[in-house]
């Protein structure tokens, strides 16, 4: 929650209670949020057994759950393919929980998706933290000791991060180079001035949710191969591929860091405790390999800009919560059968509702 949002709720005719120091991260004071019509709190456990709403980043802990007032709608991060002891305990405490992975990247709920908007940040800093531990510079320089050459950045999955990394590098005077296994992400690469890698993979495609389809272990092979020259050629290569539930394939294999420059940066975005998409990447560690290769594998790297992605996270939330908002019942409307909160809303009454989760 920021102030903004926190006045926009307010104006809805929602009672906005935020825990003291939520803001501190993100620039903001207690003040700045009384100012806005919040009342600033500073019982977390006497809060979430009298909230109908909850709303936070983090999925919550057992003892938490445990708290909540019955029938309250809680609202952030699930990871419910890796949590279904918690989805259980969500369902045993009453809540109607709603994980913010599942919100359908549709066009009307595209003002909800938490995760592109945390995305574009990740994607921006992935650029920032390769600049600063480069010992280069990424534009080209003519001066009279002599031309420097532009750094050469490889971006491999072109999503929102990607996208956004391939915006931010070419701002920087870099020379990028972007790869996907989507035809239509690799036009949209080149239309922000990336010269697309294009393999040969055969058929792929995009799932219904709008991420890419996991590749066979043929066209992985073959798209490993075909990206070992663009890695040893590049300064820079931030990889964003991640496969929504599923372990991060391994796009670059130790085999292909022997081969890139010494001194040259991997930024792995799908870093995690499972693993990313480079061999060796280690989840919050910089590794730096034999031959003088650095490999950061920074999670939600979007904290890094944290008063712009809590402006955009809150602003996420806020229009879930307006979108839902009876203006004249001044209640939170909830229907099942909603597209959206059909996607999204994991346990309901008691049991879990979810379809992919029974």
């Amino acid at each position: 929650m920021n102030p903004d949002t926190a006045k926009k709720l307010v104006g809805l005719g929602y009672e906005v209670r935020v825990e003291s120091g939520i803001g501190l991260a993100s620039e903001h004071t207690d003040a700045d949020y009384e100012t806005a019509g919040a009342k600033v709190v500073a019982d977390r456990g006497a809060e979430l057994g009298t909230a109908d709403v909850v709303a936070r980043v983090n999925k919550p802990s057992g003892e938490e759950l445990g708290r909540l007032k019955k029938g309250a709608i809680h609202i952030s991060y699930m990871d419910p393919f890796n949590e279904g002891e918690l989805l259980k305990q969500m369902a045993a405490s009453g809540a109607t929980g709603v994980s913010l992975e599942m919100i359908p990247r549709t066009t009307l709920a595209q003002k909800m998706d938490v995760i592109s908007s945390q995305a574009n940040i990740a994607g921006y800093e992935s650029v920032v933290v390769a600049a600063e531990r480069l010992n280069k510079i990424l534009p080209m320089m003519m001066t009279p000791a002599g031309t420097i050459s532009p750094a050469k950045v490889f971006v491999l999955g072109i999503g929102v991060a990607g996208l956004q990394a391939i915006a931010t590098a070419k701002r920087l005077g870099a020379r990028v180079t972007a790869f996907d296994i989507r035809a239509e992400a690799l036009e949209q690469a080149e239309s922000l001035g990336a010269k697309a890698l294009r393999i040969d993979l055969g058929e792929t495609g995009s799932t219904d949710q709008g991420y890419a389809k996991e590749l066979t272990p043929e066209q992985i092979a073959k798209q490993v191969e075909g990206q070992a020259k663009a890695c040893a050629d590049s300064d820079i290569v931030i990889t964003t591929a991640k496969v929504f539930g599923r372990k991060a394939p391994v796009l670059i294999s130790a085999d292909v860091v022997k081969r890139m420059k010494r001194g040259a940066v991997i930024v792995d975005l799908a870093a995690s405790e499972t693993g990313g998409n480079v061999e060796g990447t280690v989840v919050d560690e910089e590794i730096v390999t034999e031959n003088g290769v650095k490999i950061i594998g920074i999670s939600s790297l979007e904290r890094r800009s944290a008063t712009h992605a809590t402006q955009m996270f809150a602003s996420n939330i806020g229009n879930f919560l307006e979108h839902y908002w009876d203006k004249e019942e001044k209640s939170f409307k909830f229907d099942l059968a909603d597209e959206i909160l059909k996607g999204c809303v994991l346990t309901h009454g008691g049991e879990i509702v979810h379809e992919r989760f029974v």
